[in-house]
């Protein structure tokens, strides 16, 4: 598919794409880093918007995702502009103008009050939740009740741009066991198979040290 061959470029030029050594949100050493926050200019998070909801909609074609998606959900902090630059495409490109929301970090004692600000959330509604990396998939086990606090909704999946097929708090990989765990299905942008077909030897030798170590098999 185009888009994913798009997306990878794009996150090089971008410097969104970083190669030498970091640490992960779960700790490990990685060669490499997906860093969204270098999406910094309206140009920059428009593009990567686009890039989000082509993979959407190429979901709801297969039908692995539903048309009738209520809410767009961006958890605190870099789910809430990838949130409202996906609900804009989604709009603009594919005619689906959907509500989006995100998640405060501390809940306001005044006004509306609450943490969940945007589209009001009502039970039955059907939330896409909008994120950037899952490595173990801490960052979704940590939002996630505080969404369904707000109102009884169905998730209907999450939504990443790169799945780096790494096992997560077990054997399996993050990706599955947010499946099995909190039953959601979660789609990738791209995963880290696709990203490794367009590197050098390099890049690509030092990814596969990282994936014999930490990942699935791929």
């Amino acid at each position: 598919m185009e888009y994913k061959k798009a997306f990878i470029e794009y996150m090089m030029e971008s410097d969104a794409l970083k190669f030498g050594d970091f640490v992960t949100k779960s700790g490990r050493q990685s060669p490499y880093f997906i860093n969204t926050g270098a999406f910094n200019t309206g140009s920059r998070i428009g593009r990567v918007g686009e890039f989000y909801a082509a993979c959407i909609a190429d979901n709801m074609d297969s039908g692995l995702l539903p048309r009738n998606v209520d809410v767009i959900f961006g958890p605190a902090y870099k789910g809430i502009p990838l949130a409202v630059a996906v609900s804009i495409a989604l709009a603009r490109d594919y005619g689906l103008d959907i509500g989006y929301c995100f998640n405060r970090k501390e809940a306001k004692d005044h006004g509306e009050g609450g943490n969940i600000v945007g589209a009001k959330l009502k039970d039955g509604d059907k939330v896409l939740v909008i994120d950037d990396v899952i490595t173990a998939g801490t960052a979704i086990r940590e939002t996630l009740p505080a969404l369904r606090a707000a109102a009884d909704v169905r998730v209907a999946g999450l939504v990443i741009s790169v799945d780096r097929m790494e096992r997560g708090q077990g054997e399996l990989s993050a990706v599955e066991e947010i499946r099995r765990e909190l039953a959601i299905d979660v789609f990738p942008i791209v995963t880290v198979r696709e990203i490794m077909n367009e590197l050098d030897e390099e890049q690509r030798r030092r990814v596969g040290e990282y994936i014999a170590k930490w990942g699935m098999s791929i």
